[in-house]
């Protein structure tokens, strides 16, 4: 629902004014400033992620008179990473690094835990272990391994789960380890029969199942004899599932749920009997997969299951519960926001809900059940006003081939939905990530300089099946551009955008989107911006990441094919001859990902053509920009060149 802004006659003039005028680049540049909230199992503390120094710090808040216990901080590169309350005094937490060639930042599977005061910190798994000296963090035995926290146990105060993969080979069989929490002591739990396997434990924190897969088509369950710790495998699993993932076991645990997909449709919730191998359909949205399963974390029970096609919407799969029975109340007391209970206490009478919405980054609240109140805690972007915010209003369309696809397209405040100059923005991938109905400082960013924004969820976008997936493969340089340029066609017919002051835009493969299309469709943009983007398709198999691996290798054959003819035609680098839209280059200089080599070709390509392009090279920066300052300065120049060829 759009919020309305009424002004009398007389201050019509001056509210205008008010309204038209863009907020600072910086209010969308800057990091967020809250996030990650959770509580403590007994709740006594609350704890939240924020930024110091443009790095990730944990902070311990005690809950009832919200002052600061002990914030939780690294030197140098490091950060603090996801973290879980072990008990109702002691945070176990990883490490991170900041590497400004990846797009995210980088984890070497160490493991650490310390009170909510600060004290008796220890290094539980890692590389470095009891091989560090010159700090007062107590070590456990060195491991050259990635763990991952499996289940924090919230019914033991002293021990957590790990799942084990060692560095040296990328295949491994995975190790489970049972960890005590003060002293970094490990016992080996369990080893599953096969390699790469993903573990999930029962409502007492068994560890009873593990899932395997070779080719990520056909699935293997194995189950473990919890008194003998021998494992089997199931021979009476239906294999008809693909891209099956085991997410919960029932009440009595001799069934598991998991999200599965028959015939290449999006995935559905299903029930799966352990003794027989029987199938249940529980919880299916025939448009798109699920973007969330939602558990309660103190019984292990799924509750809930979230779609988005569209607005977001909900299923309860499990009416009796507690947090079905919470969330349902919170959607009614928070009307227009998408609302999740992302932290519970072990009573279940205190949960921390996060409220989001198009226009609202996200606020946190404390829900108390015990005086059924709402409490106000943080906000993502406290210094944005919600009102003064975009519309993003869901959109679907027929292409020129009669296929549905979805997409998204973010009104400008206080301007009529008509000849809106629009900015195309295809998302990334583009096989896997998808665009929804959700605040985006980009997007903001543009409507709140009065630009309309398209996004497409094009075929080969993930959440809607993997038939709609595959059906982009070797199609990136065809049919995915025909999906946008006719969504931009529909906004044209249909009078939302005017057809002469149309740009487009895009990062990683949105940035290729950006440059394709425009020359698939030179007369629909005065404008094209490709940043951190692919631009030689040949080369995804020289340079970058990518290529790097056998699997990589194998994607990049499955995903764009071996045809040199189509890959020539497909790479913008190749065809500049077909384009007319002026061109800005945006790309990080340790990018790994689409390497600077890609840049490079594109600039090389139009200079040879003559054709009018800017540049700017963040060089610290990798496949995405990550340091606030170079954000704002990317907003900068592409709001400048925006301006240069839109009637805004």
């Amino acid at each position: 629902m759009r919020y309305i802004k009424t002004c009398t006659l007389l201050t019509l003039l001056l509210c205008s004014n008010l309204f038209s005028k863009p907020l600072p680049i910086e209010y969308f540049s800057k990091d967020v400033e809250f996030t990650n909230v959770k509580i403590s199992p007994k709740g006594t503390y609350l704890s939240v992620k924020t930024k110091k120094e443009g790095k990730d710090v944990l902070a311990i808040i005690h809950r009832k008179t919200m002052k600061l216990k002990h914030a939780i901080h690294f030197d140098a590169s490091a950060q603090v990473g996801s973290y879980y309350w072990a008990n109702d005094e002691r945070v176990v937490f990883t490490k991170e690094y900041l590497k400004g060639w990846f797009d995210h930042p980088v984890s070497y599977g160490e493991i650490l835990a310390v009170n909510a005061d600060g004290s008796k910190q220890v290094y539980l798994m890692g590389y470095k272990g009891n091989l560090q000296t010159g700090t007062n963090i107590k070590k456990g035995q060195a491991i050259n391994a990635w763990g991952e926290v499996l289940d924090p146990l919230p019914e033991n105060e002293k021990s957590i789960l790990l799942s084990v993969q060692p560095w040296n080979k990328k295949e491994s069989h995975i190790d489970v380890y049972k960890v005590d929490i003060y002293s970094g002591k490990r016992r080996k739990v369990t080893r599953a029969p096969t390699k790469m396997a993903r573990y999930l434990t029962d409502h007492q924190g068994n560890v009873r199942l593990a899932t395997s897969t070779s080719d990520y088509i056909d699935y293997n369950l194995y189950t473990r004899d919890i008194e003998k710790g021998e494992w089997k495998y199931l021979e009476e699993f239906d294999g008809d599932f693909s891209e099956f993932e085991p997410i919960a076991f029932n009440d009595v645990g001799d069934a598991i749920y998991g999200t599965a997909s028959i015939k290449g449709e999006p995935l559905a919730l299903y029930k799966v009997n352990l003794k027989t191998g029987a199938t249940e359909l529980v919880s299916q949205n025939k448009r798109v997969s699920p973007s969330n399963v939602w558990i309660n974390e103190i019984t292990r029970s799924i509750f809930a299951v979230e779609y988005e096609s569209g607005y977001p919407s909900y299923e309860f799969v499990d009416k009796t519960s507690v947090l079905a029975k919470r969330l349902k109340g919170l959607l009614k007391a928070l009307p227009d926001h998408q609302v999740r209970i992302v932290s519970n206490s072990l009573d279940e009478k205190l949960q921390v809900v996060w409220a989001g919405s198009d226009r609202n980054a996200g606020d946190y609240y404390l829900y108390d059940a015990n005086v059924n109140k709402l409490k106000y805690l943080f906000s993502k972007r406290q210094w944005l006003d919600p009102e003064k915010m975009a519309e993003v209003r869901p959109v679907s369309y027929q292409t020129r081939d009669g296929i549905q696809i979805d997409g998204y397209i973010t009104l400008p405040e206080n301007k009529s939905d008509k000849n809106l100059p629009l900015v195309v923005l295809p998302h990334g991938g583009p096989h896997g990530p998808r665009d929804w109905w959700r605040f985006n400082p980009e997007t903001q960013f543009l409507a709140n300089q009065g630009i309309a924004v398209l996004q497409v969820n094009f075929r080969g976008s993930g959440g809607y099946g993997e038939l709609f997936e595959s059906s982009g493969h070797q199609k990136w340089g065809a049919d995915i551009q025909y999906d946008i340029i006719d969504g931009v066609k529909y906004l044209i017919d249909t009078g939302v955008a005017d057809k002469n002051n149309i740009c487009i835009m895009g990062a990683s493969f949105g940035g290729y989107s950006a440059l394709q299309s425009s020359i698939l469709e030179p007369d629909m943009f005065k404008c094209t911006i490709g940043v951190v983007g692919i631009y030689d398709l040949e080369m995804m198999f020289t340079e970058g990441d990518i290529q790097e691996t056998y699997s990589g290798t194998s994607y990049l054959k499955r995903v764009l094919g071996e045809s040199e003819e189509q890959l020539i035609a497909f790479s913008p680098s190749k065809n500049i001859d077909k384009l007319k839209a002026p061109v800005l280059i945006v790309h990080g200089g340790e990018d790994k990902r689409a390497p600077i080599e890609q840049a490079e070709a594109l600039i090389n390509a139009l200079e040879e053509h003559n054709h009018p392009f800017e540049y700017l090279e963040l060089e610290s920066e990798g496949h995405g920009f990550y340091k606030q300052e170079h954000r704002a300065l990317y907003y900068k120049k592409v709001i400048d060149f925006l301006k240069k060829h839109l009637t805004i």
